[in-house]
């Protein structure tokens, strides 16, 4: 996921700071206190650990939900990974089906999404408290969150609204309201209004402040400092003429920039793995010991669980809801369909691109140990593995990547700025479905939400709004506490309809088209 912890956020938020008036920054500074003593309480519940650890509850709950959907639909990411790429390919699209947007472009609008700081700093930082270990169970979290996806997105399409125009809405409002109605439950309408409004509010802060925030941090650190509504106004205009246009215009985006963003980002990282071909076999050694032994990492082999399954989380988004929504825009009668293409999501984020951020860092040695024990050195608080230069979270990425390639840098900039884009043009797409699930469907409407969503990228790259952040990511992983309660109770509607698709592909009912 693109959301990191808070502290994390934290720091972001403090190395972009606008320069500006001391009286400005006084307001800001009354404005960020009132706020976050009225919303720190809702902040800390989200975000609070397992009494007696420092394990958070938000993760527990996620990981437990992709343990159950996993043995529930019988490994399902695993027997059917091939029939998914086959139903990106478009093997098995017929063009005359309701929706706006192919399985390939529904795929690569969830992915923006998802793709992005979690990837690049949110590794480093698992990496760096967790050690190589970490990465194990970052890797086994995201295996098990594709049977989430699966089952999220199976709902999305199935309970979506479809308009005579040819547009859709769909996602976690539509199938609560719907799916319960359908089997008798009381409390789905509950549910849908508690999901939108945590939607609305994660869309403009962790999906839209946070990322412009981002993006305009990593430009000041390469080309020098200069007023952040500059870099606001910028990416408000280039996101508003896309997000104008509706799904298919954000669509027709994210299918060049996320292969793109992925290729960049990946292909950097393979050159370097194979330029150290010689340490690929330590770097592995090292994640499969460290995942189960204590190698001096903070908290050891727990320490490096916790971090694995905590980044995971964070990163790839599954059971938060937000990716249903892209995917119920798909075009197809087989709800089913777009639950296989989905699984690929929590693949593509977690298990390829952020370990290709963890063996960089491992290969590339930044991670110091001790000579005469093998053993890791942690800093002097204690709290983290020692690195060379002393670097952490997307710092650490960029020195590993470096190391190799100085002119990285650069390159990490590019990505950054691709990454806070396409979610920012994905998270309009969530927050709009939110918005017109509340107040109705129409053009007037949406407009309104699409400004508003823009005067905030504005404001996400002008301010220091850390406690507004907090609030608005702490919102997003609050949709996961109300979707995952939806999907237990929905569940075995989407093993009816996984039945009755592969009964008709296995008589050759549903064919290939060419």
């Amino acid at each position: 996921m693109k959301h990191s912890t808070k502290a994390l956020m934290t720091a972001g938020m403090a190395a972009s700071l606008a320069a500006g008036p001391v009286a400005a920054q006084g307001i800001d500074e009354t404005i960020n206190t009132v706020f976050a003593n009225s919303t720190g309480w809702f902040v800390s519940l989200i975000f609070s650990n397992f009494p007696g650890t420092n394990f958070p509850w938000i993760v527990g709950w996620l990981v437990i939900a992709a343990i159950i959907f996993t043995i529930y639909f019988g490994l399902v990411q695993l027997r059917f990974f091939g029939h998914a790429i086959a139903l990106v390919r478009g093997d098995y699209s017929d063009p005359n089906d309701a929706g706006e947007v192919s399985h390939f472009q529904a795929l690569t609008t969830a992915l923006s999404g998802t793709v992005g700081l979690g990837n690049i700093a949110g590794v480093a930082v698992a990496v760096g408290i967790g050690g190589p270990g970490a990465t194990f169970w970052m890797i086994l979290a995201g295996l098990l969150g594709m049977a989430t996806k699966f089952t999220e997105c199976t709902l999305g399409v199935k309970y979506r609204n479809e308009y005579a125009d040819g547009t859709v809405s769909g996602g976690p409002m539509y199938y609560m309201t719907k799916g319960f109605a359908e089997r008798g439950m009381p409390g789905g309408k509950i549910l849908a209004v508690l999901f939108a409004i945590f939607c609305i509010l994660g869309s403009f802060g962790g999906g839209n402040m946070f990322q412009s925030n981002q993006a305009h941090a990593q430009i000041i650190n390469v080309v020098g400092d200069y007023p952040g509504w500059i870099t606001g106004v910028v990416m408000a205009v280039i996101v508003f003429l896309v997000i104008v246009g509706g799904l298919k215009s954000i669509a027709s985006v994210t299918e060049k920039i996320v292969p793109f963003m992925a290729a960049l980002y990946v292909g950097t990282a393979l050159i370097i793995i194979a330029m150290n071909y010689d340490m690929i076999g330590s770097a592995f050694g090292q994640i499969f010991a460290g995942a189960f032994t204590n190698d001096g990492v903070v908290g050891g082999a727990i320490g490096a669980l916790i971090q694995g399954f905590r980044r995971a989380a964070f990163s790839n988004e599954a059971g938060v809801g937000s990716a249903a929504i892209a995917h119920s825009a798909v075009r197809t009668k087989e709800p089913v369909t777009e639950g296989f293409v989905s699984l690929l999501e929590p693949f593509i984020d977690t298990v390829v691109i952020c370990t290709m951020t963890a063996l960089v860092i491992i290969i590339t040695g930044q991670l110091v140990t001790d000579p005469e024990t093998g053993m890791f050195v942690l800093n002097e608080a204690g709290t983290a593995i020692r690195t060379v230069g002393d670097n952490s979270g997307v710092a650490l990425t960029s020195a590993a990547f470096s190391s190799s390639f100085g002119w990285f840098r650069y390159i990490l900039v590019v990505a950054v700025v691709l990454f806070a884009f396409s979610t920012m043009i994905s998270w309009s797409y969530y927050g709009l479905k939110a918005w017109t699930f509340l107040f109705g469907e129409g053009q007037t409407k949406e407009l309104i939400f699409k400004i508003i969503f823009c005067i905030f990228v504005i404001i996400g790259a002008s301010a220091g709004l850390g406690p507004v952040i907090d609030f608005s990511d702490a919102a997003i992983f609050a949709m996961a506490v109300v979707n995952i309660l939806a999907l237990y109770l929905l569940m075995p509607i989407v093993k009816a309809e996984m039945s009755r698709y592969l009964g008709r592909l296995k008589a050759g009912e549903i064919r290939k088209y060419d």
